[in-house]
């Protein structure tokens, strides 16, 4: 498998958020199990996740607020390994913007 340890390139702004979210493969992936994680930082566009789980970047991912219950469908952009049994991922929400109210709640703040 292999693991993208390049992280430039960012356009936006990342916010050092930690929030509690699910992890999934999309609807229309065979394998549905979720994973409860948590974010290391997000930014209007993206966010980075940690997992339990190495992910192929180019996956569709779905990555929802335990908080709000809002899920957000993105890609895997890549996966670095931290430790033996950890990852981080970098996830692309191409479509839709991140809603989450704690994610929001800083997005003002300079």
């Amino acid at each position: 498998m292999h693991y993208e340890h390049g992280l430039g390139g960012r356009m936006e702004r990342r916010l050092p958020i930690m929030t509690i979210v699910h992890l999934a493969r999309t609807l229309d992936s065979p394998a549905k199990t979720k994973e409860r994680t948590y974010t290391d930082n997000i930014s209007a566009h993206g966010a980075r996740v940690f997992s339990k789980e190495p992910w192929q970047p180019g996956t569709d991912i779905r990555v929802t607020s335990v908080k709000d219950q809002i899920s957000i469908d993105g890609k895997v952009i890549y996966c670095q390994q931290m430790e033996a049994a950890r990852f981080c991922l970098g996830v692309n929400f191409q479509i839709q913007c991140v809603t989450w109210s704690t994610y929001l709640r800083f997005d003002g703040v300079t």
